[in-house]
């Protein structure tokens, strides 16, 4: 599937989601004594969907990887902290909403891993390199082997 924003991007919006959660957790009175953790917390979080809007509107991709890394990183780092919170005392009222965040940054962290396998073995420059000629010849090249399948295919039926 092609996505053309990344907004439509089904990581970037659960990316979204485990940023929302963080800050829906790290607004509960307890936080008010770890200013510093809700704050790092917080902007891990934020840092996940940031990453990969940034490196999917740098246009190659390269650049992308590298942010979906970049991305891949901040999720462990959510994770990582709410790991730290469910050890710190004066915070066991919270566990099932922290495991629920770590589960969703785990799920964030594989859909990006996935999508870096894909980009990898993959002959797309990135949209920067698009010109008339390349989609010119794309399409030739699609319509060429579209050609030979379906001669593969008329010669197969007439072979007894």
């Amino acid at each position: 599937m092609k996505y053309n924003r990344f907004e439509e991007l089904p990581v970037w919006n659960a990316a979204i989601e485990l940023a929302v959660g963080i800050f829906s957790l790290t607004a509960k009175p307890t936080f008010k004594s770890y200013a510093s953790l809700r704050n790092q917390l917080e902007r891990a979080a934020v840092s996940v969907s940031n990453n990969i809007a940034e490196g999917f509107e740098r246009g190659t991709t390269p650049e992308l990887l590298t942010f979906i890394y970049i991305a891949r990183g901040s999720a462990g780092e959510t994770r990582s902290m709410l790991c730290l919170l469910e050890r710190l005392p004066g915070i066991p009222d919270l566990k099932s909403e922290i495991s629920n965040l770590k589960s969703k940054a785990e799920n964030v962290s594989r859909q990006l891993r996935a999508w870096a396998d894909s980009l990898q073995n993959s002959d797309i420059r990135g949209t920067r390199y698009l010109t008339d000629k390349s989609r010119r010849v794309e399409k030739q090249k699609r319509e060429r082997e579209e050609f030979l399948k379906e001669l593969a295919e008329t010669r197969n039926r007439k072979t007894p």
